[in-house]
This record gives C-alpha cells, sequence and structure tokens, in this order.
C-alpha cells in the first residue's frame, strides 16, 4: 500500500478554455480536427451538456479539460489553475480531483462492482474507509445489494451506474461524462440523467 495521499489542494471553481486547437495526424493529407478554436466558460456548479454529431469533438473536448490529452495551442484554466502548463506530478495532482465516466464504462471484468468503485484510491492512504465509501456510492446510485457483483453480470444501465459510482469515489471538485447515455434504453437514459443530476446536488 502506497502512502500517497490524493491531492486535494486543486479546488476547481470553474473552467474556461481559450481559443484551444487541438488536431490529429491520420493517415491523410489534411489532419483531422478535433477542436478548433474553442473559447468557453463554465461556472463552478453548473451542469453542461456537450451535444453535436458523431466525431464532432466532443469526445477531444472532455478529454483536454480532464489532462487525458494536451492542446496544440490555447489555454485551459480550471479555478486558479492553468492546466496546459502542469506537467508530471502536478499534472498527476490534477486529475486525481477530476471524476471521468467513460463511454464503454471501463470496468475492470474481474473485479466486482465495490472493487471497481474502489480501484481509483486503491494506491493512496486516505482518511476514510475505502470500502466503506464506495458501498454508500454504490446505493446512492440504486445499486445496494449488487456489491459483490461483477460486470459481466450487471445490464448496462447498472454498470453506468457503477461508473459514477467509480467517478465520485474521490469526491471530485469536477465530474466529465463522456456520452453517459449514449448506450442505454430511453428509459435507463433518463435514469442516469436524473442520477447525475442528483449527485450533483449532492456534491455543491
Amino acid at each position: 500500500m502506497s502512502d500517497r495521499t490524493p491531492d486535494r489542494a486543486i479546488e476547481v471553481d470553474g473552467v474556461e478554455l481559450c481559443r484551444v486547437t487541438k488536431r490529429y495526424q491520420t493517415g491523410s493529407d489534411e489532419p483531422a480536427v478535433g477542436a478548433d478554436n474553442v473559447s468557453v466558460r463554465i461556472e463552478r456548479g453548473a451542469l453542461v451538456a456537450l451535444t453535436g454529431a458523431s466525431g464532432s469533438g466532443k469526445s477531444t473536448l472532455l478529454h483536454l479539460i480532464g489532462g487525458i490529452e494536451r492542446p496544440d495551442s490555447g489555454t485551459i484554466i480550471s479555478g486558479s489553475v492553468e492546466v496546459t502548463r502542469l506537467r508530471g506530478g502536478a499534472m498527476a495532482a490534477y486529475r486525481r480531483t477530476v471524476g471521468f465516466v467513460f463511454q464503454r464504462y471501463n470496468l475492470l471484468p474481474a473485479l466486482t462492482a465495490l472493487d471497481n468503485v474502489i480501484a481509483p484510491v486503491l494506491p493512496y492512504r486516505t482518511g476514510w474507509d475505502k470500502a466503506a465509501r464506495a458501498r454508500e456510492l454504490l446505493a446512492a446510485v440504486g445499486l445496494a445489494g449488487r456489491e459483490r457483483s461483477l460486470p459481466g453480470r450487471m445490464s448496462g444501465g447498472e454498470q453506468q451506474r457503477v461508473a459514477i459510482a467509480r467517478a465520485l469515489v474521490n469526491t471530485p471538485a469536477l465530474l466529465l461524462a463522456d456520452e453517459p447515455t449514449g448506450n442505454l434504453d430511453s428509459h435507463s437514459a433518463e435514469a442516469i440523467v436524473g442520477l447525475l443530476t442528483q449527485m450533483r446536488e449532492i456534491r455543491r
């Protein structure tokens, strides 16, 4: 067990993108554009939805804000922190303040729902009981009693709920969800949107 502690020093007080551009090299002569001179400010506590056609750059923007990718140009600021200047340990510390719900869930198939939720904080010492926090979050997303279930035994909506609980385990200052309802039926999608709204109110 590592004696490292999740860094809580960075508090996200809004997110601002200024002229952010990201391009990807492809097999053709022209690079693909993931983000083209994007400028936007999102206030603290806001619930914002990105809409657009497939391939329009929604995932790219989330990856840039979350520090998963770097822009080719422009600046990204979270609170007083310029994310585009962060490197090494400073970037890792910033990423630990961000909860990310991936489009394909990215649950570890050999781990139970409980262990999947604990996984992001497993290497770190915390001032709280990890298993207790994970059980509390699973109950909050409507999965009380399913703690020992493997992802393969759960529906798509249930797996997405586990992914949301996992993203919240370290009480992130910023929650990014990449098409959290894209693979769900209308009933499950409505429930997930309601859940994200509920979690936002609890976080505030």
